[in-house]
């Protein structure tokens, strides 16, 4: 098939778009004090050059205590990291491409061996089912976070960013809430259901309206699985699905970002069958909101193997182009393949893919 499909403008509030084609939030880990500087921002300016239509960065965290699990992650506040970002964003903009930030709190879970100072948080004290671990969020920190989240929008508006993700996936804070295994609360933020517990983020998401305008895009990640545990499924039905995402749209997101493990495995193949709609393309037909899909775009093996040291070869694109040129979603989302090959747009735009490469483990180990 042909992928002009893939480069076609998309508007949305006042961001516009050149193609169809995002970079995915990708921890890197290599902001030295939590400060982005000089290789940060030029790693980000060559996948704009790379003709990527919009960046989204790697997690970059709110302020609060322990709101990170690795020492590298860089902050999204204090006056050093902001003007770290004003130059990414700088950067970005010169090459001709769009970036918004990826908001994050990463809860109770664990990277590795590093701890911070302050005791994580979380809904309710634990990393799982039965996994405790750090302290249970009194309705003050929760408070404070939802105030957090909005500063820090508030500050991605002002330095000039396009849009603002809230990472409300892969088993990190706002998706502690979400999910039974990990919030057991009693009170309003708790709940047997999905949407009583899906309340936090749609505080989250109103105090960041509001900090941002009505006409700042706005973006929520989120997902079913958590890496807690990858079989994870937050609503089992479309009617769940509704019942999670609809409040979370009515309270002010723009853009929902759907990630799953493999783009091309339907999310309720009951329903519609082996070649049913995606969970972007659920998603954006129940809540009526855009959607980003993403999962293992370009790449013959899903991202698992990458935290073991694996690589992963090219692989056809034939069936992402088929769900596109449907809309089955609006925006298609890109990871590891833009770590090895940042002009990966570039050359599918000229029908160079015989030359696109796939992911190698050495495409982790530094800015590049």
């Amino acid at each position: 098939m042909s992928t002009e499909t893939l480069f076609r403008p998309f508007t949305l509030k006042t961001l516009a778009l050149k193609n169809r084609i995002v970079m995915a939030p990708m921890t890197r880990g290599m902001a030295p004090d939590g400060i982005p500087g000089a290789a940060n921002a030029e790693y980000y300016r060559k996948r704009a050059a790379g003709d990527v239509g919009l960046i989204l960065t790697e997690g970059t965290v709110i302020d609060r205590p322990a709101s990170r699990n690795l020492p590298g992650i860089p902050f999204f506040h204090g006056e050093a990291a902001l003007a770290g970002w004003k130059g990414v964003a700088d950067a970005v903009h010169a090459a001709g491409g769009r970036i918004g930030p990826q908001l994050w709190h990463t809860g109770s879970t664990r990277a590795g061996k590093w701890e911070p100072e302050a005791p994580v948080e979380s809904p309710s004290g634990v990393i799982g089912p039965d996994q405790p671990r750090g302290v249970a969020m009194t309705e003050e920190d929760i408070a404070d976070t939802v105030a957090a989240f909005a500063r820090a929008a508030a500050d991605a508006k002002r330095l000039g960013f396009d849009t603002v993700e809230l990472h409300g996936a892969h088993g990190y804070l706002i998706d502690q809430f979400f999910w039974e295994g990990s919030n057991t609360r009693t009170d309003v933020y708790g709940g047997a259901t999905i949407a009583e517990r899906a309340r936090f983020a749609a505080e989250a998401v109103r105090a960041v309206r509001a900090a941002v305008g009505p006409d700042f895009p706005l973006i929520l990640r989120v997902s079913q699985w958590k890496q807690q545990n990858y079989d994870a499924r937050l609503a089992a039905t479309p009617d769940e699905m509704t019942a999670w995402l609809a409040p979370l749209v009515e309270a002010g997101v723009d853009i929902l970002h759907c990630s799953q493990r493999r783009v091309w495995v339907p999310e309720f193949p009951e329903l519609d069958g082996e070649n049913g709609l995606n969970f972007a393309g659920w998603a954006k037909k129940l809540t009526g909101a855009a959607t980003i899909s993403v999962g293992s775009v370009g790449l013959d093996s899903e991202f698992f193997g990458a935290f073991k040291g694996q690589g992963s070869g090219a692989a056809p694109i034939g069936n992402l182009l088929e769900r596109m040129a449907r809309d089955e979603f609006d925006l298609i989302a890109v990871g590891r393949v833009l770590l090895a090959d940042p002009d990966w747009a570039a050359k599918v735009e000229a029908g160079r893919l015989d030359d696109l490469k796939g992911f190698t483990p050495e495409a982790l180990a530094a800015l590049v």
